[in-house]
């Protein structure tokens, strides 16, 4: 094959990770819609029902593509299950909030709390994975610590779902990027470990009379059914486009989910923006222009030494 033609593959290559990532940040954007859809049901219901839907939809996934193996044997290592069981109380912990700020028109603290993530890994990777930082991130990191501090100082109270969005979901992260899990088998795992809860709760709804599946309509039934098709579908999207695309570009997609958010906080939920508010985000967004840009610069110093 000449040079012409691998250009010509990688191009393609490239534009399909992107268009998956593209889809898949879009997915995780529509959230704060798909669950004002569900607002009449409490948020421990859809829950429950996201964690049923997505076992099934995952273990059919698995079955299809020949994983089910891989995610049996993870049973049989007591150690990481244990860690799989951590890893699930976080998630569980993330998703609750998440869809508690929506349910309460704090949809802007919630996307605060997916800016903060991406610094958060970083100061995760330096405390527990003894990485070194650069100056920018440095700068960066600081940027962000003033932003988050700057309400403390003006009105005594900390961001709390923002910082425990950012937290749960950067630590989530840690341990599955330690955890030698794939990542469709872990999260089948995780959901399995919250199913027989889950389907308590399904079980009391259903013979206390309270719940709402196959209760009030067929629009809210398929809204719960489809909670398993929008966890698992984004998270498809981004396995397909990790692979095809590298870990820098990759990076700058997860800022279209937090950012469709505050669009539709301000413009469509019509949440106040406050002053001090204001200026948390702008520093925010001014920490991740120097994170993104440390590694647009160190992407290309990597580039350099393999030319």
């Amino acid at each position: 094959m000449s040079q012409q033609d691998d250009g010509a593959a990688a191009s393609r290559t490239a534009l399909a990770g992107g268009l998956f990532a593209l889809a898949a940040f879009v997915i995780w954007g529509m959230y704060p819609l798909y669950f004002k859809w569900l607002g009449a049901v409490p948020v421990v219901e859809i829950m429950a029902q996201r964690v049923l839907w997505t076992v099934l939809l995952l273990g059919l996934l698995l079955l299809a593509t020949g994983r089910w193996r891989a995610a049996r044997s993870l049973f049989a290592d007591r150690r990481l299950l244990a860690t799989l069981a951590l890893s699930a109380t976080l998630l569980t912990a993330n998703w609750f909030v998440f869809i508690w700020a929506i349910l309460h028109d704090r949809v802007l603290e919630g996307s605060l709390g997916y800016y903060i993530n991406p610094l958060v890994n970083v100061l995760l990777a330096v405390v527990f994975l003894r990485e070194r930082l650069r100056p920018l991130a440095w700068a960066a990191v600081a940027l962000a610590v003033a932003g988050v501090a700057f309400p403390i100082w003006t009105l005594g109270q900390p961001p709390w779902i923002s910082l425990f969005l950012g937290f749960s979901f950067g630590f989530y992260g840690l341990i599955r990027k330690l955890a030698p899990v794939d990542a469709f088998a872990g999260l089948f795992t995780e959901t399995l470990i919250l199913l027989p809860p889950a389907l308590a709760y399904v079980g009391y709804l259903a013979v206390a009379g309270g719940g709402h599946f196959a209760t009030v309509s067929l629009e809210t039934d398929l809204g719960l059914v489809s909670t398993g098709l929008v966890t698992a579908a984004p998270l498809v999207l981004f396995v397909l486009a990790a692979k095809r695309l590298n870990y820098a570009t990759v990076g700058f997609f997860q800022y279209l989910a937090p950012s469709m958010h505050f669009v539709f906080a301000i413009w469509l939920f019509g949440e106040p923006l406050y002053w001090q508010k204001a200026v948390t985000f702008a520093c925010i967004w001014a920490a991740l222009v120097l994170y993104s840009l440390d590694n647009l610069l160190a992407h290309r110093r990597g580039r350099r030494r393999e030319g």
